[in-house]
């Protein structure tokens, strides 16, 4: 822990001024300073969780109200692609991911705080309906003018993370890219009038490596992951996520990797304060607006800010913004919390919907 101490400091000094826009084009640059913005969260989990993934709903009416003979749903917003049945529509997951590589790596933090974290990233493939034909991840470790997907057949990892010991970038998870998903995306994405680009070149970042070498440590599944917009707008995001429902019903499994918790100067890495202190307000306001219907749940997320304690939980919005993707694909599936914990005096959460 000591030694990890100055490093932290160092983190947070760096991270109000930091920008999360690591790529293949200005990861050169950008590493360090998108390192340290994550370095401090590296032990992030919590001591316990509980609670139950929300029962799978209907799918609901189509606008034009056309069903299958099989029970799957005609939808016109997917171009009149058969969407699949309920039983097959797979949920939508925010999830911790920490910080740097955490879950490989002993950086000196307590044992513990790594298990509780690990153990639910662990259980997330048991928790699905069905094995997803492929991933698409959304995290907060890439921004870009316009929503910008993965295209590569093989990416690299993406070491952007900074200070850890050489181990740390000896890591691997080889999963497949995924071409036909990253232009299903941006078919989705254009059909609702979003402005999207590829990029064939970027790797992996530690936001989708780090959690899913957990989830899928045989990185077998096609994967392919989504950038976030500069700007960071709420509304815009939510909009995003309300684009890509449709691939619930195609057998893909949309993650947003992020943290419901991200100001490094606010962890409590020497103690002191009652557990649960840091971040009470706006983790409380996050499990109350989980489970709320669809229309007072995102409007809730699109003003966020009023929420309490929401800027001092989140000083600079990216790690949050993966949950309002989360949010808009849920379509009128509610939230749950299948993890939720306090790690160096912080809450940290998951939410699941569907």
């Amino acid at each position: 822990m000591g030694a990890l101490v100055p490093l932290v400091q160092a983190c947070a000094r760096t991270h109000d001024g930091a920008m999360n826009e690591s790529n293949s084009s200005t990861y050169s640059r950008r590493a360090v300073v998108g390192g340290l913005a994550t370095v401090a969260t590296a032990a992030l989990a919590a001591h316990a969780s509980g609670g139950e993934t929300a029962h799978l709903s209907p799918p609901g009416e189509t606008p034009d109200g056309r069903t299958h003979a099989d029970g799957a749903t005609i939808d016109p917003e997917a171009n009149g692609r058969k969407t699949g049945t309920p039983a097959e529509r797979l949920p939508v997951i925010f999830l911790p991911h920490g910080g740097g590589p955490w879950p490989f790596v002993d950086i000196g933090m307590p044992k513990p705080e790594f298990d509780s974290l690990a153990g639910y990233l662990k259980g997330i493939a048991a928790r699905l309906p069905r094995a997803p034909k492929a991933l698409l991840v959304i995290s907060a470790h890439w921004e870009e003018a316009v929503p910008t997907v993965q295209t590569g057949v093989n990416p690299p990892l993406l070491f952007d993370y900074y200070g850890f010991p050489p181990a740390s970038y000896e890591l691997t998870w080889p999963a497949p890219g995924d071409p036909k998903l990253a232009a299903r995306v941006r078919e989705l994405l254009a059909a609702a009038n979003i402005p999207s680009a590829e990029n064939a070149s970027r790797g992996f970042d530690h936001g989708t490596f780090v959690p899913l070498k957990l989830a899928w440590p045989d990185a077998n599944i096609p994967t392919v992951q989504l950038s976030l917009k500069k700007g960071l707008n709420a509304s815009e995001h939510l909009a995003l996520g309300r684009a890509l429902a449709p691939l619930r019903d195609e057998g893909v499994l949309i993650v947003g990797s992020g943290m419901s918790f991200h100001n490094m100067r606010a962890f409590q890495f020497r103690g002191g304060g009652a557990a649960g202190d840091v971040g009470a307000d706006f983790d409380r306001w996050l499990h109350e607006t989980a489970p709320l219907p669809a229309a007072e749940r995102n409007a809730r997320l699109a003003i966020w800010a009023e929420a309490p304690g929401a800027r001092y939980a989140h000083p600079r919005e990216e790690h949050l913004l993966p949950l309002m993707v989360i949010a808009g694909a849920a379509g009128d599936d509610r939230g749950s919390a299948p993890f939720a914990g306090t790690v160096l005096g912080a809450r940290v959460s998951a939410f699941h919907f569907g």
